[in-house]
């Protein structure tokens, strides 16, 4: 039998044997280039990845153009975390050899994960055309059309790659993220259980079934859920996405160690320090959500109203064009709007650095299309969380997070990575300038009954759990004649919801659901509710100030963290504190008081009328002179200190 040579060694997938018989070849020839070579290789496959790359650069020292070489190094550097490296060695071997199936899947891999997915397309394409059977091509182009928006075509290229392999549990997790924008919940669900049977405890698989079950409003494992996701958190697992976190937890040390592990690394990044630009603060807001979307129906007005004569006021768009009138009103609010949503975010920061921006404010957060890794190479000397996510990102490179001392009271800064800016009054902005509420429809029109108490929660369902939902159905219970008229986000919430209440002794009938309509139809139609009724741990953020800006009242629950402080902080500028509980007791009885003391609500009913003109929560000129002061204070945090946050 011939001797086993330490290439064949490595093809039997003996790579700790093969390494030996490559470390022999050195020894007598050290500048052996092949054996360099398949000492590479061997460690590679040993996961010893630093120093793969030490002898793959000794190989191209000693032979420039390896392809080979090149390639598999370019495949470790992928692995390192450092696609943008690694995407130069991929493009070197195509250049040297045009036709090298693995340089077009390397190349579109880094590609996709430098956030370049139509860049990536073409050579997946190429890829899965000359080999229909390349289970990674198909993956990584299902990654690329998520990417693209476009999740019905990732559930296909996902579905190529378990047509080729079944096990191949990156894909199903994948497939069920697609599935779950697509709104195929029944599907998603399945496809995540898929996962956790072929891997038990896979917190991924944990992550996509928690987070389903809250929408579609399943507590038949909620205990389990929120221990499970809670304990992966405190272990430092990244599996659990923020989103899915807001479910079931918002204590702030929870919150801070989940933003940590989602925080994007801002190792490596070359970032020159700079001063501020001039007299006038450049200000940048960045957001994929500039279009018709809720988060500019409430900004708008803060950005029209910003001082020209001490802001500069820059849009930073990496979001769709929708032709929208909101589109076309935020374009006019802007001194300067650059829709960069097919740029890199390295290209981005060099676009915002040459711009000079002095503040860069993130508006996305962890939620979706956000960019967080624009913000870790820093394109501003100060940059500040506003808005999109409710609470630390966890990141050093955020200085700031804009906030105000009811969400985030100063005994909570152990809790934050960034420096906690509180507004004097409320950090929610509103748009005053919104369409007033037309005409109500009728009762029958909304399907509500003729007659009788209309509790509310306009709250996506995913926010409902199982603790309010009982003090809800005791409300029911204890006040004739009344319903519970909820949002409809989709058809299984809506039959889980009456399924719950027929459990407790309620008619499912006096579930009311509402399905979504315009904007404007929806604060129309809250005139026919007599009191709106928040949740926990995430509460109403904007449908609590729609709710007040229509005069209906809102009983809210003081939540630990950030996401349930919110309804307390805008009942708080609006001068009605007396709708802020801190218990669930103190709640359900404030909530029953109100529904079965007419001459009260009535009274309360009068004062958010009222107040809704004479206190802060609705003035977008005061707010947003309050906003500027703290830029300001920013700005002179940092002239003062010649570092941000630092005073």
């Amino acid at each position: 039998m011939p001797p086993k040579t330490p290439q064949s060694l490595l093809l039997a997938g003996r790579p700790l044997e093969a390494l030996a018989g490559f470390d022999a070849l050195l020894a007598a020839s050290p500048a052996n280039a092949e054996a360099l070579f398949g000492r590479a290789s061997a460690l590679q496959h040993l996961g010893r990845l630093d120093e793969a790359k030490a002898v793959y650069d000794a190989v191209l020292g000693l032979m420039p153009g390896a392809v080979g070489a090149l390639n598999n190094r370019g495949e470790v550097l992928l692995a390192l975390g450092q696609p943008g490296a690694a995407l130069k060695d991929f493009v070197h071997a195509l250049s040297i050899k045009k036709d090298y199936l693995p340089g077009f899947l390397g190349r579109s891999i880094a590609l996709v994960r430098l956030g370049r997915p139509a860049e990536a397309l073409p050579g997946l394409d190429q890829v899965v055309a000359l080999r229909p059977d390349h289970a990674d091509a198909w993956f990584y182009r299902g990654v690329a059309l998520d990417q693209l928006g476009h999740p019905d075509k990732a559930v296909a290229a996902y579905d190529k790659v378990l047509a080729l392999n079944p096990t191949a549990t990156a894909a199903m997790a994948n497939r069920g993220l697609a599935l779950h924008s697509l709104r195929r919940l029944d599907e998603a669900m399945a496809s995540f259980a898929a996962v956790e049977k072929l891997l038990p405890g896979n917190v991924v698989a944990l992550n996509g079934q928690a987070g389903i079950a809250m929408h579609v409003c399943d507590w038949s494992r909620h205990a389990e859920f929120q221990q499970r996701v809670v304990a992966a958190i405190r272990a430092g697992d990244r599996g659990i996405h923020p989103g899915t976190m807001l479910s079931y937890s918002n204590a702030p040390d929870v919150m801070l160690a989940n933003a940590k592990v989602h925080a994007a690394p801002a190792a490596g990044i070359a970032w020159t320090a700079r001063p501020f630009s001039g007299p006038k603060i450049k200000l940048a807001y960045c957001s994929a959500d500039f279009h018709d979307h809720p988060m500019p129906r409430l900004l708008a007005g803060l950005f029209e109203r910003h001082d020209r004569a001490r802001f500069e006021v820059i849009a930073v768009s990496f979001g769709p064009e929708d032709g929208s009138a909101m589109r076309a009103r935020l374009r006019a609010a802007f001194d300067q709007f650059h829709d960069v949503r097919t740029s890199s975010d390295a290209g981005i920061a060099d676009l915002m650095a040459g711009l000079g921006v002095d503040i860069a404010v993130d508006l996305m957060g962890y939620t979706t299309y956000s960019r967080p890794g624009l913000f870790a190479r820093r394109p501003a000397p100060v940059q500040a969380s506003y808005m999109g996510y409710a609470g630390t990102l966890g990141a050093e490179h955020y200085d700031y997070i804009i906030a105000d001392n009811v969400v985030a009271p100063p005994s909570h800064q152990p809790f934050y990575a960034e420096k906690i800016m509180a507004l004097p009054e409320t950090y929610w902005v509103t748009d005053d300038r919104r369409a007033e509420a037309g005409p109500p429809p009728s009762r029958s029109q909304a399907g509500l009954p003729e007659h009788g108490f209309v509790f509310c929660c306009f709250n996506n369902n995913w926010k409902i759990g199982p603790d309010q939902f009982d003090i809800w159905m005791r409300l029911l219970t204890a006040v004739p004649d009344s319903v519970l008229w909820l949002i409809q986000d989709n058809d299984q919430a809506a039959a889980n919801l009456r399924k719950s209440a027929a459990a407790r002794g309620v008619a499912p009938a006096r579930l009311v659901t509402a399905k979504r309509v315009t904007p404007q139809e929806h604060l129309a139609r809250h005139r026919l509710a007599d009191l709106f009724l928040d949740t926990l741990p995430y509460g109403a953020h904007t449908s609590a100030s729609d709710a007040l800006w229509c005069g209906v009242p809102v009983v809210t629950l003081m939540g630990a963290g950030f996401p349930g402080r919110v309804a307390a902080s805008i009942l708080t500028a609006m001068e009605l504190p007396e709708l802020v509980t801190q218990t669930f007791p103190d709640y359900e009885r404030l909530a029953r008081t109100l529904a079965t003391d007419a001459p009260r609500l009535a009274a309360l009913k009068q004062k958010v009328a009222a107040n809704r003109t004479s206190t802060a929560l609705f003035d977008t000129a005061r707010f947003t002179r309050s906003m500027e002061a703290a830029f300001e204070k920013m700005r002179d945090d940092f002239r003062q200190s010649g570092a941000p946050g630092m005073s």
